[in-house]
């Protein structure tokens, strides 16, 4: 129950940060919002994670090092949202944003990409990603 209430949790929060970013960058420029948002994330993280003290600092060093490259991986998302929110709006920014992402998750899934377990992907599956993908061309007409 706690992993889907976190998963909630992060769904309104990627809405709320791309329509804020969309804002910043009306005033000061898409990158410079990706800057601001990224600086006030590491921030944040940051201070939650000296006051909670939550995992262990020396276990860094067992991080592959292409997995650090996370934060790079934000810079572009936060980019990609801003100009799509401007262009297409917030409903279909993010309805084509859960596409993307499930339609990776599905590969990631099925061929057991970043040492995730190899998961059988059967017809609901596909006929689930194929609504979505229906719904959203329905939200752009």
């Amino acid at each position: 129950m706690k992993g889907i209430l976190f998963a909630l949790m992060g769904g309104a929060f990627i809405t709320l940060q791309g329509v804020a970013n969309s804002r910043i960058s009306q005033s000061v420029g898409t990158w410079q919002a990706a800057t601001i948002t990224q600086f006030t994330g590491f921030i944040t993280a940051f201070l939650i994670l000296v006051l909670i003290r939550d995992g262990n600092l020396q276990r860094f060093k067992q991080v592959k090092p292409i997995y650090l490259s996370g934060g790079a991986f934000a810079a572009v998302v936060i980019f990609s949202n801003v100009k799509a929110i401007q262009q297409i709006g917030v409903t279909l920014t993010i309805s084509a944003l859960l596409i993307a992402q499930l339609c990776l998750t599905f590969i990631i899934d099925r061929y057991g990409w970043f040492g995730m377990a190899k998961q059988k992907l059967a017809l609901p599956q596909y006929l689930g990603i194929g609504m979505m993908i229906a719904g959203v061309i329905i939200l752009g007409v």
